[in-house]
């Protein structure tokens, strides 16, 4: 995940993702098409180490409109976050570290109308209040296809772990380099079972 850019930008306390606050003041909804060449340009310009490009954005977005969600006040642009909603076998890849992360094999991302199996924040990026917006976020992906979904993320800094301890993820023994997750309240209440088809001890055994 790259770090939100953003004064300030981890919490001041705590959260629950799940139960974060609706901003009324900040719209969050899928991008438009329209909209695709100013969040490159953004992310590229606010997000340090970021390189993409209009055409690589656009080809995640027409497999999946849905996996970029734009920040706006007032009708102006203020950021955006873009998911990759993984099947069974992208879960596995995650915490496997067979994924490249910066252009993901679209076979390892669910299909519009198929279950997703795990949500990897792949980029966030904002500027003035657009991280009021995180509730909507959230709200967003309470939808019957993805509510099931434990989030993942990789934070690159200081400041992006400590948003990431503030919305409540937690670092996982993994292949993948320091891999976070946030586990959806309502699969913390289901018995203990590994995050994926892969055992996330059997990985801690293999590290020794």
């Amino acid at each position: 995940m790259r770090d939100p850019v953003m004064k300030r930008a981890s919490l001041a306390a705590r959260h629950d993702f799940d139960t974060l606050p609706r901003s009324a003041e900040i719209d969050v909804q899928p991008a438009q098409p329209c909209e695709l060449s100013a969040l490159a340009d953004m992310a590229n310009r606010l997000v340090p180490g970021v390189q993409i490009t209009e055409p690589d954005l656009e080809r995640y977005f027409t497999f999946d409109p849905e996996s970029i969600l734009t920040f706006s006040r007032k009708k102006k642009l203020l950021g955006a976050v873009a998911f990759l909603y993984l099947n069974s076998r992208g879960h596995d890849a995650l915490i496997l570290d067979d994924i490249n992360l910066t252009h993901p094999d679209v076979g390892l991302l669910a299909g519009r109308s198929n279950e997703v199996s795990a949500i990897y924040v792949w980029a966030i990026a904002g500027q003035g209040k657009a991280m009021a917006g995180l509730g909507n976020v959230s709200e967003h992906l309470s939808k019957p296809r993805l509510a099931s979904a434990d989030l993942y993320a990789q934070p690159s800094s200081a400041d992006g772990r400590n948003l990431m301890i503030a919305l409540g993820f937690e670092p996982i023994p993994s292949y993948q380099h320091e891999l976070w997750r946030y586990q959806r309240p309502w699969n913390r209440l289901a018995p203990h079972m590994p995050a994926s088809n892969v055992s996330a001890r059997s990985i801690a055994d293999a590290r020794q």
